[in-house]
C-alpha cells in the first residue's frame, strides 16, 4: 500500500509529468516511423524504407510492430481498467508478430520469410517484395518481444516488479540497437546483423533506441521514487562497451567480464531485486555475443565454456550484491524506525560516549532540558546534573573503565537534573551500554516526573484529609448511633405514658365518659401506637444501611416457602394464593434481610388487591428485556394482579412513609416497607423496580449484585 500511495503521488506530481510527456512523444514518433515505413512499401519507394541507398531496408512486419508498439506505449500511459483495452491488444499483436518471426527463424531457418510474404502479399507487387528482399533481423524481433511483454506485465503485473522489469528492459533495448548504429557508423556488420539472418536497418535502429528510452520514461512515471540514482549513462555505456569488445575483441580478451559494473551498478538502484535482474540482461548480451560471431569449429565449445563460466561468476557476484542490498535495507529500515521512535519519544534519550561525551539529544531532552542539540552534543553529560551527581560523574565513569563496576546501568533510579535556567527537578533514569566495535556508548533514557511528585503530594494530602473525614464519619455514625438510640428511649418514654394513661382512663372511667370521650381515648391509644411504630421504623432504617451483611449460600426458594408459611393466617383471611414459578436459585446474600423483602413484597401484593381471589406469583428470569428496551440478567420478580398502580407514582412509592391509600386501621403498616426493601437491595448492590398496568396488576423486578444496562439504582 505504501508503494501504491508513493507511486500515485509521484505520477502526479511535475517529475512523474515529465516522464509521461517523453513516453507519450516517443510512442507517438515511433507510430509515426512506422507509418512512414509503410507508405514507403505501399508506394514501393526503397529510399523511404532504406534512408541511406545500399543500406538494409525496414521490414514490412517491422513497420507494423512500429505502428503497434507505438500506439501500445502511449496509450497505456493512461491509469484504470477500461483504458488497458487499446494498449494490451497493441501489445499482444505486435508480442505476437514478433514472436512467430523469432519461431521462424529458430526453426525454419534464415531464407525462410513466410510471415513478410504473408503480410505484404495482399498490398505489395512480388517484384518489389523480391528486390527489397530481407525480413525482420532476429535482433530486432527479440527487442519488440520483450519490450511489448515488459508493457503488458506492468498493465497486469506487481507495480514494483513491473517498474523493474520494463526499466531493466529498456536498457537491453538502447544496448542493441546502440549496438546496431554503432556498427553502421563504424562498418562492422556484426553491430546490426547476428550471423548469416537478417539485418536490423539504419531506421529500425534508431527507432528500436527511441523505442528503449521511451521504455525507460514510462518505467520512472511509474515510479519515481525507484529511479536508479546513478546517471543513465553509466550502465547504458556499460552495456556498449560490453557488447562492442565481445563483438570485436578475440576470444580471452574479456570473455563478459566487463559486465561486472553493471552489476555493481545495482547497489544504486531503489529495489533490492536489480542484481538479479541486471545479471539477468548480462547473461543476454553474452549470448547474443557469443551467437552473433561466428565461431571456428575447434573454438566452439571452448569458447561456450569460457561464458558458461562467465555467466555463473556474475550471477555469484549477482547474489552476493543481492545479500548485500537486502542487509543494509533491513538495517536502513531498523534505522529509521529507531530514529523515528527515538524522535517522537516522551522521554528524553541521551546517547554518550565512554567519556561522558553527549553523541545524541533527541527533541524531548531538548524541551526537557532546554539546550538544543547542537549545543548539548559534544559536551559532557554533567552539565545536565547538579550536584553532588554534576561532581561525581567523572569519577564514576573513570572507575567504570577500570573496573567494569556497574551500579546504575541496567536499573532504573530516580534522581535530579538540572535545566539550562538552573532549575533542578526530579527525573527517572534508566541507562544501558551498547558495545559497538571496541568503544561502548552509554544510553540514557530520562523521564521528568516533576508532575508524578506533585500527584503523589497532592494525593498524600488527599488520604491525610479522607483519614480524617473516615475518622469523623465514624465519629459522626457513632453519635448518630447514640443519639438514635437515645431518642428513641427518650421518645418511647411519652409514648408510652399517653398509651397507658388512655388505656388506664377507658378502663377507670369509661362509664363516665360520654360516647365523644371514649372515642377521642380510643383514638389516642391508637395514634401512640402508630407514633411508636414510626419511630422503630425510623430507627431501623438508619441502621440498615450501616449494619453489615451476614452474607452467604442461600436457596431463594426456601426462604419465599418459609414467608409464605408465617403468612398463612393472613392468607386465608384475604382468600389469597402465592405460587413460585419455576425453580429459585442459590445466591450469596443476607438471608434476613431476603426474608423481609419477600415478606414486604407479598404483603403489599396482597394487602393493595381489589380482586376476589388475590393471586401472588413469585419467580426467577435469566434474562430480562424490559418494555422500554432495557435489559437485565438474573432478575426476580413478584407479580400480582391487584389493582395496579399508575406510572407518575413509580417513585413516590418508595419513600419512607409515603403511602399512596389511607386507611384508618391500626393494623396498616407506617408506608416504610418499600424503603426498607429498596435499602436492603441496594446494600446487595442490586436494583429493584417494576411495571404495572391500571386494574391488571403490578410486577416487582430487583437484582441481586448487578445493575440493569444502562440504568443507574437507587438505594
Amino acid at each position: 500500500m505504501q508503494v501504491r500511495d508513493t507511486a500515485t503521488s509521484g505520477r502526479d506530481g511535475a517529475e512523474g509529468g515529465r516522464y509521461r510527456m517523453v513516453a507519450l512523444v516517443i510512442g507517438y514518433l515511433l507510430v509515426l516511423l512506422g507509418l512512414t515505413a509503410l507508405t514507403g512499401w505501399l508506394l514501393e519507394v526503397e529510399i523511404i524504407i532504406s534512408i541511406v541507398p545500399g543500406f538494409p531496408s525496414m521490414a514490412f512486419n517491422t513497420a507494423i510492430c512500429f505502428v503497434l508498439s507505438g500506439i501500445g506505449l502511449a496509450t497505456s500511459m493512461e491509469t484504470g481498467k477500461p483504458n488497458r483495452i487499446v494498449p494490451v491488444i497493441a501489445c499482444g499483436l505486435a508480442a505476437l508478430l514478433s514472436a512467430v518471426r523469432l519461431t521462424e527463424i529458430i526453426t525454419l531457418g534464415r531464407t525462410i520469410h513466410n510471415v513478410d510474404v504473408f503480410l505484404t502479399q495482399f498490398f505489395i507487387s512480388p517484384s518489389f517484395v523480391e528486390q527489397i528482399g530481407g525480413g525482420m533481423g532476429p535482433n530486432t524481433a527479440l527487442i519488440f518481444l520483450i519490450s511489448n511483454l515488459s508493457i503488458l506485465f506492468t498493465l497486469y503485473g506487481k507495480e514494483l516488479h513491473g517498474q523493474l522489469v520494463q526499466e531493466l528492459t529498456s536498457y537491453i533495448a538502447i544496448t542493441l540497437g546502440m549496438i546496431a548504429l554503432a556498427g553502421y557508423v563504424t562498418n562492422a556488420e556484426q553491430g546490426y546483423r547476428w550471423g548469416p539472418y537478417a539485418a536490423m536497418a539504419l531506421p529500425t535502429a534508431i527507432g528500436l533506441v527511441a523505442f528503449g528510452c521511451g521504455l525507460l520514461a514510462r518505467s520512472w512515471w511509474m515510479l519515481p521514487t525507484n529511479r536508479a540514482q546513478i546517471p543513465l549513462w553509466i550502465p547504458a555505456s556499460i552495456c556498449f562497451t560490453g557488447v562492442i569488445v565481445d563483438l570485436y575483441t578475440p576470444l580471452g580478451v574479456a570473455n563478459g567480464i566487463l559486465y561486472v559494473p553493471l552489476v555493481l551498478t545495482a547497489l544504486w538502484f531503489g529495489n533490492r531485486n536489480a542484481p538479479i535482474f541486471f545479471a539477468f540482461v548480462c547473461t543476454v548480451l553474452i549470448l547474443l555475443g557469443f551467437f552473433a560471431v561466428n565461431h571456428a569449429e575447434n573454438e566452439y565449445w571452448r569458447e561456450a565454456t569460457n561464458r558458461s563460466i562467465t555467466a555463473a561468476t556474475l550471477w555469484l557476484i549477482a547474489i552476493l550484491v543481492f545479500y548485500f542490498m537486502r542487509n543494509s535495507q533491513h538495517l536502513e529500515t531498523e534505522r529509521i524506525r529507531f530514529s523515528a521512535l527515538v524522535r517522537n519519544t516522551p522521554d528524553a534519550v541521551i546517547a554518550i560516549d565512554e567519556v561522558g561525551r553527549i553523541l545524541s539529544f533527541n527533541p524531548a531532552a531538548e524541551s526537557m532540558f532546554g539546550y538544543t542539540s547542537q549545543e548539548a552534543i559534544g559536551n559532557n553529560i554533567k552539565m545536565l546534573m547538579p550536584e553532588p551527581y554534576h561532581s561525581e560523574h567523572d569519577a564514576y565513569l573513570g572507575n567504570y573503565r577500570r573496573t567494569g563496576e556497574e551500579r546504575i546501568i541496567g536499573t532504573t533510579r530516580m534522581v535530579s537534573g538540572r535545566r539550562r535556567n538552573g532549575v533542578v527537578f526530579p527525573i527517572d533514569l534508566s541507562v544501558s551500554a551498547v558495545v559497538a566495535g571496541s568503544g561502548k556508548t552509554f544510553v540514557g533514557i530520562v523521564r521528568d516526573i516533576s508532575e508524578r511528585m506533585r500527584q503523589e503530594e497532592r494525593m498524600k494530602t488527599t488520604l491525610t484529609q479522607l483519614e480524617e473525614y473516615t475518622a469523623d464519619l465514624e465519629r459522626s455514625n457513632h453519635d448518630l448511633d447514640e443519639f438514635a438510640y437515645i431518642a428513641s428511649h427518650d421518645l418511647k418514654e411519652p409514648l408510652r405514658g399517653l398509651h397507658n394513661h388512655s388505656r388506664f382512663l377507658l378502663e377507670d372511667y369509661e362509664e363516665k365518659l360520654d360516647e365523644d370521650g371514649v372515642r377521642r381515648l380510643n383514638r389516642l391509644v391508637r395514634l401512640s401506637q402508630r407514633m411508636e411504630k414510626l419511630v422503630n421504623d425510623l430507627l431501623y432504617f438508619s441502621r440498615i444501611g450501616r449494619q453489615q451483611l451476614a452474607v452467604k449460600r442461600t436457596d431463594i426458594g426456601s426462604i419465599v416457602r418459609d414467608v409464605v408459611a408465617t403468612m398463612e393466617l393472613f392468607l386465608e383471611e384475604r382468600h389469597a394464593k402465592v405460587v413460585i414459578d419455576g425453580v429459585l436459585p442459590e445466591v450469596v446474600c443476607d438471608a434476613p434481610r431476603l426474608t423481609e423483602v419477600f415478606r414486604n413484597l407479598v404483603t403489599n401484593a396482597i394487602k393493595y388487591n381489589d380482586k376476589p381471589v388475590p393471586l401472588v406469583s413469585v419467580g426467577y428470569l435469566e434474562r430480562y428485556v424490559g418494555k422500554d428496551g432495557t435489559t437485565a440478567r438474573n432478575v426476580f420478580y413478584v407479580k400480582d394482579n391487584g389493582k395496579g398502580i399508575p406510572q407518575e407514582f413509580y417513585e413516590d412509592i418508595f419513600r419512607i412513609f409515603k403511602r399512596l391509600e389511607k386507611s384508618q386501621d391500626s393494623e396498616d403498616g407506617t408506608g416504610a416497607g418499600l424503603t426498607f426493601v429498596r435499602k436492603i437491595i441496594g446494600r446487595h448492590n442490586g436494583e429493584i423496580w417494576l411495571e404495572s398496568d391500571v386494574g391488571i396488576g403490578t410486577t416487582f423486578y430487583f437484582t441481586l449484585g448487578r445493575k440493569r444496562e444502562g440504568q443507574n439504582a437507587a438505594a
